[in-house]
């Protein structure tokens, strides 16, 4: 599930690993200070303050601020990282992304589409959590999520469907 580089960075560098599932669905903001893998799909927001894997099983479209990132699946939209960025043989990556140093890497087979840029504005790069808005999941873990609205709720018969899937 892990390649030999992502499980070393988890468990030597990080407290908090976050693993969005296969079948999971998460529409929203999404702020994580650890390692962050998605097997699932997300949409809207994603903060990763160490690294954020989209597997292979992964669909994310989003907003992303991270500081290293490894594309698998399929990712949509504009990304922002510091550090490193891979696509894999499987990834798809669609948008645009600003790194602070050119460390971005594209195996063969991998697909990029859009524009990629370099940026010596060093605020860009900050990852704050914003404290509005958040829940912590526990008291053990660094994850939270924003808060829905009553109108921002899911449909009861989107989340019947999903769970016979």
């Amino acid at each position: 599930m892990f390649s030999k580089k992502n499980v070393d960075s988890m468990t030597n560098n990080n407290k908090t690993l976050t693993i969005i599932g296969e079948g999971v669905v998460i529409n929203g903001s999404l702020f994580s200070p650890g390692v962050t893998r998605i097997d699932g799909k997300v949409v809207g927001e994603i903060t990763a303050e160490k690294e954020l894997i989209i597997g292979k099983e992964g669909e994310v479209e989003a907003r992303i601020k991270t500081k290293d990132a490894t594309i698998a699946g399929s990712f949509k939209g504009n990304m922002i990282a510091s550090g490193e960025v891979e696509i894999t043989s499987t990834g798809k990556f669609t948008g645009n992304l600003t790194q602070k140093d050119a460390m971005f890497t594209i195996e063969k087979g991998g697909v990029f589409k859009g524009e990629s840029a370099i940026s010596e504005d060093q605020k860009i790069f900050e990852i704050k959590q914003q404290e509005e808005n958040k829940t912590p999941l526990s008291e053990n873990t660094g994850t939270s999520f924003t808060q829905q609205k009553p109108q921002d709720k899911i449909p009861e018969n989107h989340l019947k469907s999903n769970l016979l899937m």
